[in-house]
């Protein structure tokens, strides 16, 4: 009559062991297929049928601690909090600036570059919190944004950029950006984005001939777009000789 155990599980591989299984070691290895599952057979025949966890009940009902922060914020002194209209303000140009559309060419330059950058216009009076304003400074390339963003969308956002540098001087918003897309450019390179890279490194470079003095400041970004163009990315006509 066969076990309850068997009633629920029955034996897949069912196999009958002669004399021969006596000289079985349950210690060494198997020698073949028929000693593995005598050898498998032996160690569930050791296990029991059931287990019992053996808890403390005391441990259940000691009351167990969490901390919880609730503090809130250090109030702001008298003239430190910027006024209702601006904190408005601020929020719905961030509302409006932080989900371009993925074909919106204007709305990504503006989001990547700000205002100051993108239209040429100058901060506001120089105040302080004219810093905080990313519709006029541009949006960094926080990894929760550029993790977003699909191949699709790392090369149109390229493109948009790069033909805005075409035409522009160099921004350390521009630089920032070029640097985090190509940093999620998959290889190997799609044609598109071949022809972007390439594109991005000769404006590189002819901007980097035009500069006045090694001190200039956009100088280690023009060589570090170029280096990562040439070298990461295999463009090796494109590679400055060290001197």
């Amino acid at each position: 009559m066969k076990s309850d155990v068997e009633e629920l599980m029955p034996r897949l591989l069912p196999v009958e062991f002669g004399a021969a299984s006596e000289d079985l070691d349950p210690n060494g290895p198997p020698r073949n297929p028929r000693e593995y599952l005598r050898q498998v057979q032996l160690e569930a025949s050791l296990c029991p049928e059931v287990v019992v966890a053996h808890i403390d009940p005391k441990k259940l009902k000691k009351k167990q601690t969490i901390n919880a922060s609730v503090a809130g914020c250090h109030a702001a002194p008298e003239g430190f909090s910027p006024s209702l209209s601006w904190q408005q303000h601020q929020v719905g140009n961030f509302s409006d600036v932080r989900q371009p559309k993925l074909t919106d060419e204007e709305g990504w330059k503006r989001f990547c570059l700000g205002e100051t950058v993108y239209l040429g216009s100058c901060n506001t009076d120089g105040e302080p919190e004219a810093a905080l304003d990313y519709r006029k400074v541009g949006f960094p390339p926080f990894l929760t944004i550029v993790s977003r963003l699909n191949q699709s969308t790392v090369l149109m956002v390229m493109e948009v950029l790069i033909g805005w540098f075409e035409e522009h001087e160099f921004a350390p918003q521009l630089g920032r950006w070029l640097y985090a897309l190509l940093a999620c450019l998959e290889k190997p390179l799609l044609p598109e984005a071949h022809s972007s890279i390439r594109q991005l490194a000769r404006r590189c470079a002819q901007l980097r001939s035009t500069l006045d003095s090694q001190g200039d400041e956009k100088l280690p970004a023009l060589n570090l777009l170029i280096c990562l163009v040439a070298r990461y990315f295999e463009q090796n006509d494109l590679v400055d000789q060290p001197e």
